[in-house]
């Protein structure tokens, strides 16, 4: 049966969770249409989705359309957990992006069209809440043109706006014709010729729509039901079905892992090629990490009428839950060689892997109340950073602090609630700061030698440090031959080279370089008559990860860093007579406006402004601008930070830039 990987997306309070319970009350899969405000929805399983009503987590659920089976999952709309919607779009064979048609284009539905564009994920747009007092179709289809600035078929039009009557009148308008024959020679010498056979039209919209060329519109209501069916048609004739050869290598990608109810780990994963079985041992990793493994499946799970129901083998084009790999992580590619990309396993289009959102870019430290036990705390941490890695855990020992990466204030009041119901967890949290990152300047080269003072480690590491282009990550590479020492010993020294590159020179994570190993040496095992071996004298792994971060910060220190902070980019809307009050606080915050227009009495700027500035920029926003003014933010790069004080941030290591006291500590601890 064919099948077809869903996403559903949109701004939060759109309506597409109410559309999801929609679809699978169409498709017969639940008798009752679940609510929000109720908390009885299909894919809102936690609670704290029930009570705030809004999606944290996302979900998959199944349902049969004539033949095809959709697996469609609802994603969450709030930018805090942009993270979650990152990892789905690697797994989507096509998209419904939900828009409100009262509120029409908003900052989230931005974000997502221009992500949905850049990867030409083929996507329909449903205009929802037409029952809705206020709600309009001709003023947001303008307002999609202008904002999104995408190519739009509107594939009917609404009646009846703003009551319970409202419905959707299907019908390709002369517009819908114009957009389509804009793209096909074809289609356009017959449009000009005045004659377009249906037949012909239609298969020009399919074809368009599935290379992501147009986007086909629909007007409707989730709660009412009107313009579902419609929006179904489309789904079932315009969007491509999942690919893949089942018969082929076992590639896919994990974009999600949850605990069960003994604990164990419960990756869900696409599959892009191959058959995976239960019993079947695989590899899974991911290269730019440097992370690999192998497991045996005990048992799998396949989406079905709304559930998911145990299996033994699922292939190419299904998403699955898999039991028994319990080193798996989010990212992972399954099949291929341990450690490689999920990319380069699935030979997925490059969705698969790449990051489409920025990494969160705000940092707090976790408090314990009364009574919490700093362990269970760092495990519990620890387990939710299995479920979104983008969720940064880092524990300073020196000071028995923990601090967790973010995307904004909501995001935290989650983290704190789930503490709270799920491991009885009391915290609060220290003020939100910002994430900074180092990039090396230049070139850099350290070298100790095994027994040639002041070296104590019995081994041999020489690194070179390299600056990468931005967005490069690190790399590892190795300018010595692999057969010099034994593989343990080598990897012993790339795992603790990423591992030290989380705090740079100013104690920032370190990205976007080379790092390449240019010497090796060990001391093989002696063999003495009478008394075996001297392991005394030999060579461990603990001295190629005792040795490796003295080096390569001396390396890193040769080669300089520069701090470099977030900065995003900005779109501002307010009326066009506040403007001399608004550029003057721009300036203060170190915002740079690098586009000025007006539209009827609106201003719009466009520019960028330093992420530690936003919350600021937005807390004075409405007295600058009597309330009216509307804010746009979104990551764009990392810039060097050129005026005040380079931040710095507290080292939670044992300090490999201070040689004595990180050998007092390290061989301390070597002894013990």
């Amino acid at each position: 049966m064919p099948l077809l990987n869903l996403g559903i997306l949109a701004h939060v309070d759109a309506g597409k969770t109410s559309l999801t319970e929609r679809l699978l009350h169409t498709a017969g899969v639940i008798d009752e249409i679940g609510s929000v405000d109720a908390g009885s929805t299909t894919t809102d399983t936690l609670a704290l989705e029930r009570q705030r009503g809004i999606t944290i987590k996302s979900a998959v659920v199944s349902f049969p359309l004539d033949g095809v089976t959709v697996n469609l999952i609802d994603t969450p709309g709030h930018p805090d957990f942009i993270a979650e919607v990152e990892r789905v779009l690697g797994v989507l064979d096509g998209a419904v992006l939900v828009v409100s048609a009262v509120e029409g284009v908003q900052a989230q539905t931005r974000v997502l069209m221009r992500t949905l564009r850049r990867l030409r994920l083929p996507t329909l747009v449903f205009v929802n809440k037409i029952d809705r007092r206020g709600a309009r179709d001709a003023a947001v289809l303008r307002q999609m043109a202008q904002r999104l600035a995408v190519p739009l078929v509107p594939m009917g039009t609404a009646a009846g706006l703003g009551t319970r009557a409202a419905r959707f009148r299907p019908g390709l308008g002369p517009e819908a014709l114009e957009a389509l024959a804009d793209r096909d020679d074809g289609l356009l010498a017959a449009y000009l010729d005045g004659t377009v056979p249906e037949g012909r039209l239609c298969r020009a919209l399919a074809a368009q729509t599935r290379g992501a060329s147009v986007h086909p519109v629909y007007f409707g209501s989730a709660i009412t039901g009107a313009g579902v069916p419609e929006l179904i048609g489309g789904i079932q004739r315009l969007l491509p079905p999942a690919a893949g050869d089942p018969d082929g290598p076992l590639s896919g990608t994990v974009f999600k892992v949850e605990r069960g109810p003994a604990g164990e780990k419960v990756a869900y994963a696409r599959l892009f090629s191959g058959t995976l079985r239960v019993r079947d041992r695989i590899p899974f990793g991911d290269g730019r990490r440097g992370t690999g493994g192998e497991g045996r499946v005990t048992a799998l799970s396949v989406f079905d009428r709304g559930t998911d129901t145990r299996t033994d083998s699922a292939g190419a084009g299904r998403i699955v839950k898999v039991w028994g790999l319990g080193g798996i992580r989010i990212g992972d590619a399954l099949g291929g060689s341990p450690g490689a990309s999920a990319a380069e396993c699935a030979g997925a289009p490059g969705r698969a892997s790449s990051h489409h959102f920025a990494p969160p870019t705000l940092e707090t430290v976790v408090v314990p109340g009364p009574g919490t036990d700093r362990r269970s705390l760092h495990l519990a941490l620890t387990q939710l950073a299995e479920q979104d890695p983008l969720i940064g855990v880092r524990h300073d020992e020196l000071r028995g602090e923990t601090s967790v990466s973010l995307y904004g204030e909501v995001q935290k009041e989650v983290v704190q609630a789930t503490l709270a119901d799920e491991y009885g967890l009391d915290v609060t949290f220290r003020e939100t700061t910002t994430l900074c990152i180092e990039r090396p300047v230049g070139t850099g080269h350290a070298v100790e030698f095994n027994k040639k003072d002041p070296n104590p480690f019995l081994a041999t590491v020489g690194l070179r440090v390299d600056p990468a282009p931005p967005g490069a990550g690190v790399a590892f590479r190795l300018e010595v031959e692999l057969g010099s020492m034994p593989y343990a010993f080598f990897k012993a020294v790339e795992d603790t080279v990423r591992e030290t590159l989380g705090q740079g020179l100013h104690g920032w994570q370190v990205t976007d370089c080379t790092v390449t190993m240019t010497h090796s040496g060990y001391s093989p095992r002696q063999s003495h008559a009478h008394q075996g071996f001297d392991k005394s004298m030999s060579s461990t792994g603990q001295d190629f990860r005792g040795l490796t971060p003295l080096v390569l910060m001396e390396a890193l220190r040769r080669a300089g860093t520069l701090v470099h902070e977030p900065v995003h980019r900005f779109r501002l809307e307010a009326p066009a007579d506040t403007l001399g009050a608004l550029l003057p606080v721009l300036a203060r915050l170190g915002a740079v406006p690098e586009s000025t227009g007006t539209r009827d009495v609106v201003c719009v700027l466009e520019g960028m402004v330093p992420a530690a500035r936003v919350h600021a920029l937005e807390r004075q926003l409405p007295g600058l601008t009597r309330g009216e003014g509307e804010l746009e933010t979104a990551f764009d790069h990392y810039a060097p930070v050129t005026r005040g004080t380079v931040p710095h941030r507290p080292r939670t290591d044992h300090n490999p830039l201070n040689r004595k006291e990180y050998l007092l500590n390290v061989t301390r601890r070597v002894g013990e």
